[in-house]
């Protein structure tokens, strides 16, 4: 993504006069609604074209005021609606061109907002995170990642990188373990997951086999949608389940 100059407009500049604070501040300042949040973080959010600070002559970063609200809608929406980055972004480099873009993914009122969102982005995007990336985006250390591997829950690559959906995956356990949902208690959910993909992969494995291409391609096409009605279903039978035990 190309960079706006920072002395234009768009989310790297700042108006004449706007008071430009360092990173240190903008972690105070994000704190209170994102406790989680750290500097790795921001600068990774940096690194993925998702705010652009500017820079003093040594090489210090120096945030606006719009470029802290801009990362707090990026957590935003990373916390209530699962999205992927380049999804985020391009949706709020929209909004600062004067469009008015829905957010992507269907909205519905409920309370399963963030799942049904969540399985609209189901189709893994394209990419690998490396080591530390991971941790930025889910906000987590060594210690829990390594939890996480050793129960299966985040397997890493066999160059030792991790696959785009894994920041997703990571920052899931990582919020469910605030609740004190411990690596142990998720492995039932995982092999039910992989169970689930072995049931979609028998569904659409004629169509890979088929030697039309735009018959395999439409297996890939169909593949997404079931997969998508399958994350619904879990979150309709969970809500059932709990809704049931409640009587």
């Amino acid at each position: 993504m190309q960079g706006t100059p920072k002395g234009g407009a768009g989310h790297g500049a700042a108006p004449m006069g706007a008071q430009l604070v360092s990173i240190g501040v903008v972690l105070g300042k994000l704190r209170d609604e994102f406790p989680d949040v750290s500097v790795s973080k921001i600068r990774f959010l940096e690194s993925e074209g998702l705010v652009e600070p500017r820079r003093t002559p040594s090489g210090y970063r120096k945030f606006s005021p719009e470029d802290v609200e801009r990362l707090a809608q990026v957590l935003r929406m990373q916390r209530d609606h699962y999205l992927p980055l380049k999804v985020i972004r391009e949706h709020l480099d929209a909004l600062e061109r004067g469009e008015r873009p829905p957010l992507p993914g269907p909205q519905r009122e409920g309370p399963d907002d963030g799942v049904w969102e969540a399985a609209e982005q189901v189709a893994p995007p394209a990419g690998r995170v490396g080591r530390e990336e991971l941790l930025a985006a889910a906000g987590a250390d060594e210690a829990m990642l390594a939890e996480w591997e050793s129960y299966g829950l985040l397997p890493p690559m066999p160059d030792g990188g991790y696959d785009a959906d894994s920041a997703t995956v990571a920052k899931l356990l990582a919020d469910l373990g605030k609740f004190g949902l411990e690596p142990r208690h998720l492995r039932l959910v995982k092999a039910a997951a992989e169970r689930e993909a072995g049931l979609l992969e028998q569904v659409v494995a004629p169509l890979r086999r088929h030697r039309n291409p735009q018959t395999r391609a439409h297996a890939e096409a169909t593949m997404r949608e079931l997969a998508a009605l399958s994350v619904r279903l879990h979150a309709a039978l969970v809500r059932s389940a709990l809704g049931t035990r409640r009587h």
